[in-house]
Order: structure tokens, then C-alpha cells, then sequence
């Protein structure tokens, strides 16, 4: 999904290679989805706002707290600091419908 994402966005600077990057730090960090299996449990009977918005707010905790355990080492691969709406260069608010989406899109695989 981050590669798709990347090559889109280098789409919009008119890079038509769609070339998409990641970082291997990104593997555990997205593996952490899967702790969003207890919260669809709970959250199942709720209706799709309510349940994308704990979504989001847990996606940009573990962006959050991951991107900030890395930065400590000099190793976080994204840099929102030049973002408008970031939160200390680790998360960009203007990304929460993307996230808010991305939660529902990981809720129906896990069905």
C-alpha cells in the first residue's frame, strides 16, 4: 500500500515512472495492524464513523510512537516536518482520511 502510495505521489510531481519506495522499518510497523484485530472485535457493532475514527487515532498512535523510537536513532524513513499539519514531523493530520479509509480497508481483510 506505502509503495502504491509513493508512486502515486511521485505521479503528482510529474515523476510518470511511479517509482515507490519504503524502508524496511516499515514491515514491523505495518505488521502492527494486526493489533487492530481486538479493536474491530470490539468495535464491530458500531457503526462505520465511529469505527474509522478509532482507526485513525490508532494508526497516528503507532505512527507516532514508532516513527518517535526511531527518530531517536536517526533512522525514521518519513519526515512530515515541512507538512503543514504535522505533529513533530511523525504524523500529518491532513492524512486522516487516508488513514480513516485504510482502517476500514485492514477491517474487511480481517473478516
Amino acid at each position: 500500500m506505502e509503495i502504491i502510495f509513493t508512486a502515486l505521489h511521485s505521479f503528482h510531481n510529474k515523476e510518470f515512472k511511479l517509482i515507490g519506495r519504503t524502508s524496511i522499518w516499515m514491515f514491523p510497523i505495518y505488521g502492527l495492524a494486526s493489533l487492530l484485530a481486538p479493536v474491530y472485535k470490539l468495535l464491530k457493532h458500531q457503526n462505520a464513523v465511529i469505527r474509522g475514527g478509532v482507526y485513525t487515532c490508532c494508526i497516528f498512535l503507532g505512527e507516532f510512537f514508532t516513527g518517535s523510537l526511531l527518530q531517536k536513532y536517526d533512522v525514521c524513513p518519513w519526515d512530515y516536518s515541512k507538512a503543514k499539519f504535522n505533529i513533530k514531523g511523525l504524523i500529518r493530520l491532513d492524512y486522516a482520511p487516508l488513514w480513516f479509509g485504510a482502517g476500514l480497508l485492514y477491517e474487511k481483510l480481517l473478516k
